[in-house]
């Protein structure tokens, strides 16, 4: 079945990584397909930044995003830009530390405060965007938690494994 996933937020917050490492959970670890798209501005960070993945269980025949199933969006400008016009069968996961969401807004997006957990429990800013993909893979059938850990260990440094899959755990385990 054929997925379609957005990553929208601002250069240097991880979304090209998590499109990557979303990707490969999906071709490499469950054996599908994926497609990685990027579009970013001329700042190498702050700039606008969207990344989008296509993923099926046969292969990809257009490899664009048309109407994505699941948006994860890390900043306001993302959301004033994509979330409020989801559609409301899309599921809009949003890092409720940085963006506010329209309370009119239907359905609702779900909300995790990533960074704010990055910062204080992690210790690492950076490691938000991992923490918003473990939070993917319990809230969402796109992928499966086993499948994301082993990408998420081919896609990083060595050094930085501990503390990548804490983050990971963390945010798969949020709320439950």
């Amino acid at each position: 079945m054929r997925k379609e996933i957005r990553i929208a937020g601002f250069g240097g917050q991880g979304g090209v990584l998590s499109g990557n490492i979303l990707g490969k959970a999906a071709s490499i670890f469950t054996r599908g397909y994926a497609v990685l798209t990027q579009n970013y501005g001329p700042e190498s960070r702050g700039g606008a930044c969207t990344t989008e993945i296509v993923t099926s269980d046969e292969p990809i025949d257009y490899p664009y995003v048309i109407t994505p199933n699941i948006q994860l969006i890390l900043s306001q400008e993302a959301y004033n830009k994509f979330g409020q016009k989801a559609l409301p069968e899309t599921l809009v996961i949003i890092d409720s530390e940085l963006v506010k969401a329209d309370p009119n807004q239907r359905p609702q997006p779900i909300g995790i405060p990533a960074s704010r957990l990055a910062r204080n429990e992690i210790g690492r800013p950076v490691t938000a965007n991992i923490i918003m993909l473990g939070f993917l893979a319990a809230v969402s059938d796109v992928i499966s938690f086993e499948a994301l850990k082993s990408a998420v260990l081919d896609s990083i440094p060595k050094e930085t494994e501990d503390i990548n899959m804490k983050a990971l755990e963390l945010g798969y385990n949020y709320n439950r």
